[in-house]
């Protein structure tokens, strides 16, 4: 990705005086392998944890936290006027307070001040710094002015402690940062009060103690999906299947299962709640109609077995059937063409079948949609019978979601939350 004038993307890391200081070196990494110009900026606190040294043979810049280093070049004014974008991470609580008041005591804190591009904050904290009354004002504040405060994750701290206010992976942050850049409106608080449950990757059906009947979903898109709503003030039950060895999304309950007919319980159980339901998930349509006890053997002497298969059920079609008032289903449909019809006519007639709100359409084979980074398609509703096609360009997964949590929030807009299943539960 290049700016118009073909330079690269500018980012301003900014680093602040945590522990979790270390992973902005993976951050870091990650940034400029793929393009980006970065420059860090670390507050002095952050330098007690990392060196100025390592930041700046990483990213091939200079490493100043004072107002008074390169004077002529008034640094503090022109990193966050030329920036693309400003990330923070860690992001501690004092930074948090410094931002939401408007101080300005370092070079980070001045760049905050005079960036007018996307700014993200990744926090990182103990839980009960981030659960303090004035670290959730300073945060909403932030939020209400148009910063994006990204949402912790849970999992294990400094010391022994363990709760919300980790650090996201370094990979989750740097899709933020993608996804930021190539829009930067694309994470609203527009999912604030709405549950979604949402399922991914790919169902294994077991043959034998050793060998299954599967696909080839990684279950990225499910995780992009989930990660995105997330970070728009969803919360998310992501039910996921067999994955591509994917770290869980920051601030989402995670159920792990292995089978169809446990994503279906699964989904079943988190639908009772949820504002909307997504079935992104590769369900396997067929499973061995028995399953032995002892891996099969190859022997010449005996005769080659036979597979009996038995239908799935269809779990989109039943979570259609008995939805709640109000509540949103969405479906994945991956097509191939044929002789009869091209991907997404066969997604139209799908979408008629299944009866869901919408269905997104992913044309598959040749390096499309499995096991990629990338992922295409069009968007289609059941308002006009999926006759107006909604592109969904080449990009990023985390684009792809982002666009679909767009067409939810618009049909969400005249349902109030909580009208479905929450309240009939």
């Amino acid at each position: 990705m290049s700016n118009t004038d073909g330079t690269r993307p500018r980012i301003v890391l900014g680093v602040a005086g945590g522990i979790a200081a270390f992973k902005a070196c993976d951050l870091l990494r990650r940034l400029t392998e793929t393009g980006h110009e970065v420059r860090v900026v670390p507050t002095s606190a952050a330098l007690n944890f990392v060196g100025a040294a390592t930041f700046e043979a990483l990213s091939g810049n200079p490493v100043h936290t004072g107002v008074f280093a390169d004077v002529p070049e008034v640094p503090h004014v022109r990193l966050g006027q030329t920036a693309d974008l400003v990330v923070v991470a860690p992001a501690t609580a004092d930074l948090l307070a410094k931002a939401a008041h408007g101080l300005a005591d370092d070079l980070l804190t001045n760049t905050l001040l005079t960036a007018r591009c996307p700014v993200l904050l990744v926090p990182a904290m103990h839980t009960e710094m981030w659960e303090h009354p004035a670290t959730r004002a300073n945060v909403a504040l932030l939020r209400e002015r148009g910063v994006i405060v990204a949402e912790p994750a849970s999992g294990r701290l400094t010391g022994k402690d363990s709760g919300k206010g980790r650090l996201p992976e370094p990979a989750e942050i740097a899709d933020l940062c993608r996804l930021l850049l190539a829009r930067r409106d694309a994470l609203p608080r527009d999912l604030e009060g709405r549950h979604v449950a949402i399922s991914a990757g790919g169902t294994r059906e077991p043959l034998d103690p050793v060998r299954f009947l599967g696909n080839r979903s990684s279950g990225r898109q499910g995780f992009a999906l989930a990660r995105v709503a997330a970070q728009r003030g969803a919360t998310v039950t992501l039910v996921a299947a067999h994955t591509a060895d994917l770290d869980p999304p920051a601030g989402v309950d995670l159920v792990r299962v292995g089978t169809a007919l446990e994503l279906r319980e699964a989904m079943r159980e988190a639908a009772k709640t949820a504002d909307v339901v997504v079935m992104a998930a590769a369900v396997a349509d067929f499973r061995p109609a028995t399953t032995a006890e002892h891996k099969i053997k190859k022997s010449d002497d005996r005769p080659d077995p036979v597979v009996e298969l038995t239908r799935n059920p269809d779990i989109l079609a039943e979570l259609v059937v008995h939805r709640f008032p109000g509540q949103l289903v969405v479906g994945f449909a991956a097509e191939t063409g044929d002789a009869e019809a091209g991907p997404l006519e066969h997604g139209r007639a799908k979408l008629a079948r299944k009866g869901c709100d919408l269905l997104v359409v992913n044309a598959v084979g040749d390096g499309q949609a499995f096991e990629v980074e990338h992922n295409s398609g069009w968007l289609l509703s059941a308002e006009d019978g999926g006759a107006s096609a909604t592109e969904l360009p080449l990009g990023g997964k985390a684009e792809l979601a982002a666009l679909l949590w767009d067409a939810v929030s618009k049909k969400l807009e005249y349902v109030p939350p909580g009208a479905s299943g929450s309240e009939v539960r």
